[in-house]
Parts: structure tokens; C-alpha cells; sequence
């Protein structure tokens, strides 16, 4: 599954928030931004931030 900026700001996050969580973990946010990232790679981190927007992906896909 691909997280975008849009399933971030669904979970309630703002684009500094994620920019800053990105760079705090050397992550390219500019090609988040394009491409989005694999939920699983965001879950590999570990925190509640991640997990959250994750599951609210999920919750997404199955609702569409």
C-alpha cells in the first residue's frame, strides 16, 4: 500500500509535521510528495505517528 500526503492530513497531520518527520529520518519528502511511501516502510519506524496514519490508509482502502 502507498501513503500520500492526502491519507497524512486524513489522519490529522499537517505538511510541516510530516516534512519534519521525514527529514528526522532521512527520508526524501519531495519524492513522498510525487510518489508517496510504502506503508511498510513507514511502519518499520515504529511510532504512533506512522502507525496512525497507516491505519487510517487501511480504512480507506477498505471503505473505496
Amino acid at each position: 500500500m502507498t501513503i500520500t500526503m492526502t491519507d497524512c492530513r486524513a489522519a490529522g497531520h499537517c505538511v510541516r509535521g510530516i516534512r519534519d518527520w521525514f527529514l528526522a529520518r532521512d527520508l526524501d519528502f519531495r519524492d513522498f510528495l510525487r510518489n508517496g511511501i510504502s506503508a511498510d516502510i513507514m511502519l518499520s519506524f515504529g511510532d504512533a505517528q506512522a502507525n496512525n496514519i497507516v491505519s487510517r490508509a487501511r480504512e480507506r482502502d477498505l471503505d473505496g
